[in-house]
């Protein structure tokens, strides 16, 4: 491989990773918000494709893809609402409520989404970071959305309020112990209400990139699995928001390998390459079973941890 196809696979990669990795992100941010209150969220999975097609649909009937990212937005704070409030009452298992969720989530996207799979919707507008350089490869390469800015600027605020704000002590105390908590007057119950609520908001932002920006359509099989990934993803985090961003864009290279391969017409073994998210989620998972420093920075009221 010459010097120039190097380059465009490496832009490819850039590129791929910074589009692939946005819903990523958002994902990661409402599983570590909703993990730090002390509660698993595996529904997840069924919020990013109802986030989807929420907005694909306000956007096909409003003409406005902002409002679709919206009402995505709201879309998974419900099914977050509901996954809060289920999870409270007695002797209820958070990861068996978790999986319901995710396939009620998804059957509401099917069912409602039929009507959406063929009309085209507005999209979301690019913002050019390569724009400068006056090549159009790297200009179409570095294309990135706004929504991956306010993903990073939205992991910066988390972490920044988990560290220096009372609302963010509550939370981390919360998570690490609800007897502590409950000594100090916090209603346990409300802060995780609020925290999966507030991270199935951030789930169903994510779903709204994949139908108003990349791969910008609405179909049944849009999600390939990412809500579930961000779960993994978190663990890999170590439960930093930041680390959440520095992860989803692993993720998101490695998601872009085949696509990079494919530009410069290298199609042997392009599925397998395909399959790297899958596998590198694999090994985290194997990774992190035995890692003693994720089970030390997990929370400790966290099912998955007893």
């Amino acid at each position: 491989m010459n010097d120039s196809l190097v380059v465009i696979v490496l832009l490819s990669l850039v590129g791929g990773a910074l589009r692939v990795s946005t819903p990523f992100i958002f994902v990661a941010l409402g599983e570590c918000l909703t993990e730090k209150s002390g509660r698993v969220n595996l529904g997840l999975e069924g919020t990013l494709v109802l986030g989807a097609m929420s907005a694909y649909a306000t956007s096909y009937h409003t003409g406005q893809p902002w409002l679709g990212v919206l009402a995505a937005g709201c879309a998974g704070a419900m099914l977050g609402a509901i996954h809060g409030f289920v999870c409270k009452l007695p002797r209820v298992n958070d990861v068996a409520i978790g999986i319901a969720m995710m396939l009620f989530g998804t059957g509401l996207a099917f069912f409602f989404g039929k009507a959406y799979i063929q009309p085209s919707a507005p999209r979301l507008g690019e913002i050019g970071l390569g724009d400068w350089t006056g090549d159009a490869k790297i200009a179409s390469a570095l294309q990135i959305n706004s929504l991956l800015l306010i993903g990073v600027a939205v992991a910066i605020v988390m972490w920044w309020a988990f560290a220096n704000t009372r609302w963010g002590l509550i939370l981390r105390m919360t998570g690490d112990s609800a007897p502590s908590a409950k000594a100090m007057g916090v209603s346990v119950d409300l802060v995780r209400f609020l925290a999966t609520t507030a991270g199935g908001f951030l789930a169903g932002v994510g779903g709204a990139f994949l139908s108003l920006y990349y791969p910008g359509s609405w179909n049944q099989g849009l999600s390939s699995g990412q809500g579930l990934m961000a779960v993994a993803l978190v663990i890999f985090a170590r439960w930093n928001p930041l680390r959440c961003v520095i992860a989803a864009l692993l993720f998101g290279a490695t998601g872009a390998i085949g696509p990079a391969l494919q530009s410069v017409g290298v199609t042997q073994g392009y599925y397998f390459f395909n399959a790297a998210p899958y596998i590198l989620t694999l090994l985290i998972m194997v990774g992190s079973a035995g890692s003693k420093r994720a089970a030390r920075d997990a929370p400790g009221e966290l099912s998955i941890t007893k």
